[in-house]
């Protein structure tokens, strides 16, 4: 494991070949300290992109965001603890039976989807494909929305045993979490990691968002019948915090998804999906549609290429779908938005490849769009 002094010596522009004996593998092209700020487009990617990469701690997942070229991140919240659990030395109970369950996707899924006869080069679409969305598997489950179940007496301990020492817990771990970052040249514009089920866990939430340097936290966008008071709760919050709250969609993602979150607060703020919104049939617009309406109230987009649902909702590789993406990105430049664009890398990699590499070479396809 590097020591952040180690890291931060590896980001002061040492060639390729020196770190052939360290755990920073020595790939053509390494950039010492990166930087994909564009055309003046600040280009990130969600960190969810690097989770089939064997090293999932934190400063695993600074070495891949640093060797796909990317300076500006979009952080899960599981690395941010797992940094804090070495730090402290906390192991978690171990409960049998402890984990998510239903209810974690929540506000996530596909509606009220119209089915329809679809396929995509004369083949139609597998059953169910259409619109079939990945799960975070490493984010807190949402809360408010049942599904999981009555838990345990031990389980109710162990979530108690992490509570109390995620209180404990001094700010300036995440500001030091952040530092390595910083000096490796990466910024972290964003942390998907909100605990809500209690006031004392918000102010956690923004406590640590703060200390990373994030503007805004994201979750998916509530829904169901308490999603109104969950808006206006974050919202609120958000407002005293001076850090917004921006809702993640998937193929809910609408010209008036947003509505009632912007309505509500302006605390509030969008995380859209691009991608998805294709996936999900452009209602009521397409995503340049609602880039051009409500860009001001948009803390981060992310990107991916998906095909419309007549055309199996498919994700591509960049390039090969119809989600607008250098049109979205040529708009954000010539506008001059400071929106960052958070590249989430979905599609299948191909054999021989790695997550590495295929974000970087999304990140190639947004420097030729924005530059060519």
């Amino acid at each position: 494991m590097l020591t952040r002094r180690e890291l931060g010596r590896l980001a002061l522009a040492v060639p390729a070949a020196a770190v052939a004996g360290t755990r920073w593998p020595a790939t053509a092209g390494l950039q010492a300290r990166p930087d994909s700020r564009i055309s003046g487009v600040q280009v990130g990617t969600i960190t969810y992109s690097f989770r089939r990469m064997p090293d999932q701690t934190a400063e695993g997942t600074l070495r891949y965001t640093v060797e796909s070229g990317i300076s500006a991140v979009e952080l899960m919240g599981a690395p941010v603890m797992d940094y804090a659990r070495r730090r402290t030395g906390f192991q978690p109970p171990v409960v049998e039976g402890r984990g998510g369950g239903a209810g974690r996707g929540g506000g996530r899924g596909q509606g009220n989807q119209p089915q329809r006869t679809a396929s995509w080069n004369g083949v139609a679409c597998a059953p169910g494909s259409q619109g079939a969305d990945p799960v975070y598997d490493d984010e807190p489950p949402p809360t408010g929305r049942g599904g999981r179940g009555a838990q345990s007496p031990e389980q109710l301990a162990a979530a108690e045993a992490e509570r109390k020492w995620r209180m404990s817990l001094s700010m300036d771990i995440f500001r030091d979490l952040r530092k390595m970052y910083n000096d490796a040249g990466v910024t972290i514009y964003a942390v998907k990691d909100v605990r809500q089920e209690t006031d004392e866990d918000l102010e956690f939430t923004f406590a640590v968002a703060e200390a990373l340097g994030a503007t805004h936290v994201t979750l998916e966008l509530p829904g169901g019948p308490g999603a109104r008071a969950q808006l206006r709760r974050l919202g609120d919050w958000a407002v005293k915090k001076k850090i917004y709250v921006a809702y993640h969609t998937h193929l809910q993602g609408s010209m008036t998804a947003f509505d009632e979150a912007f309505s509500i607060s302006p605390g509030n703020m969008a995380n859209v999906d691009f991608g998805h919104m294709v996936a999900g049939g452009n209602r009521g617009g397409t995503p340049l549609d609602f880039l051009r309406k409500y860009h001001a109230r948009i803390s981060s987009f992310h990107l991916k290429d998906r095909m419309l649902p007549e055309n199996c909702a498919l994700n591509l590789p960049w390039g090969r779908g119809q989600t607008p993406i250098r049109e979205i990105l040529q708009m954000v430049r010539d506008n001059r938005w400071d929106i960052p664009a958070t590249i989430e890398l979905e599609y299948q990699i191909p054999e021989g490849s790695n997550a590495v590499a295929e974000v970087r070479r999304c990140l190639d396809y947004c420097r030729q769009a924005l530059t060519g």
